[in-house]
């Protein structure tokens, strides 16, 4: 099987402007392609995650991933699927979050004798004259068919300001420098992004009347909806020190029934033949379907022996009810109401349950521990004494959070 077919046997190819010109540079190894990362953080997350392992997928066979650090266009913030405005980043925290993304993305992709390139538009953003870029590039852009775009849909009731509505504007300079330096001919991104990707193809070809092509990876999204890698609005990180290794693989050993095989399919480098055989998997099996994936997944980030390490941990955890290791959510007076917090408050503090009718349906369904007892109660109140020495939770079999008040 080439690689495009696999890719969407895999279920990871949601859109392209030319299947078969893509399937062709592709399945050739001929294809030149790049991936944005705007550091807005001090660390990679499991979201960005599926882009790191399609990048290595299309290098092995052969392809040339750009990675493109996005130390201009993180100055600016990428409004796709946001409902208000980006915190805004100084230099130096911007610089700083792009080391930390550099070290990070060499343990996934092979950068040696050329194999892959890495850039930071900051090198050739920040020195654009606006004036010049207007000219150069403005022309190539309808504002009706901007305000189209699905990336900005969700801030036009709220306001979408004039700082953010150029965002479209650099990614699509960015594929045009990238395509002239570089030779680079396809961007690659996740779904939400593709109104940003066809911004850049256009111009390359209305400017220089040359091909170029896009295609965008399904986001990949849990059984609530939420985007990959976030967990009660937290981020799951690919840095060690702010999630453990154990940590990361349970996020991934907690995944919905509905979602393992897919993980798999998308995530993992396991064989699609040994994938199929577990679509029958059910109740036990399909709890060992879900320690394989987070074992596959914690070992390319973190390695096998931190990978094993893990699952022993988690083994030992929920065979002996151990407290050693169960993630840990720190509270404070804020978070007390009277004399302690109430039950489906901590519920939603920690975690485990999304919203206050999340906890009260999971409460009311039989499915929450405190301690070693059954809440049954949904006004029960924990008392600050016991949340100071920690409380220990559980949302269903596999979730656990540890609640202390410091």
């Amino acid at each position: 099987m080439q690689i495009y077919e696999e890719l969407q046997r895999r279920g990871l190819i949601a859109q392209v402007t030319d299947e078969e010109e893509i399937r062709e540079l592709v399945n050739n190894g001929r294809a030149k392609f790049y991936i944005g990362f705007d550091c807005t953080a001090d660390s990679l997350t499991a979201g960005h995650f599926m882009a790191l392992t399609l990048m290595k997928r299309l290098q092995e066979a052969g392809n040339t991933p750009i990675a493109l650090i996005g130390g201009g266009t993180t100055m600016i913030g990428d409004p796709s699927g946001r409902t208000d405005m980006r915190k805004m980043l100084t230099r130096e925290d911007i610089n700083h979050n792009a080391e930390c993304f550099r070290r990070q993305m060499e343990k996934f992709i092979d950068f040696s004798d050329n194999k892959a390139i890495m850039v930071n538009n900051a090198d050739w953003l920040l020195d654009l004259n606006y004036v010049e870029l207007l000219r150069e590039v403005g022309t190539y852009f309808s504002v009706n068919n901007m305000l189209r775009a699905e990336c900005y849909k969700q801030r036009m009731e709220k306001g979408l300001s004039f700082f953010e509505f150029n965002y479209m504007i650099m990614q699509s300079y960015d594929f045009y420098h990238l395509y002239k330096e570089l030779g680079c001919n396809m961007q690659f991104g996740g779904d939400d992004q593709w109104s940003n990707m066809l911004g850049g193809t256009e111009l390359i070809r209305k400017k220089l009347g040359k091909d170029a092509y896009a295609m965008t990876i399904t986001l990949l999204t849990d059984s609530q909806g939420n985007k990959m890698g976030k967990t009660a609005g937290n981020a799951v990180w690919l840095d060690p020190n702010k999630t453990s290794p154990y940590e990361f693989f349970q996020y991934w050993r907690n995944v919905g029934d509905a979602d393992v095989l897919k993980c798999l399919r998308m995530l993992t480098f396991l064989p699609l033949e040994q994938i199929d055989e577990m679509a029958g998997w059910k109740d036990a099996k399909i709890n060992e379907a879900k320690e394989i994936l987070a074992f596959e997944l914690t070992k390319l980030v973190h390695g096998e022996e931190e990978a094993s390490a893990a699952r022993e941990k988690a083994r030992a955890i929920f065979s002996a009810g151990s407290t050693e290791e169960i993630p840990e959510t720190v509270i404070g007076e804020a978070d007390l109401n009277g004399e302690g917090a109430d039950i489906m408050n901590l519920l939603v503090l920690s975690g485990l349950c999304s919203s206050r009718s999340d906890a009260r349906r999971n409460i009311q369904q039989g499915g929450v521990i405190c301690g070693s007892d059954k809440v049954t109660d949904i006004d029960l109140v924990i008392s600050t004494e016991e949340l100071r020495r920690g409380v220990v939770l559980r949302r269903g079999k596999k979730n656990f959070r540890r609640v202390v008040l410091k």
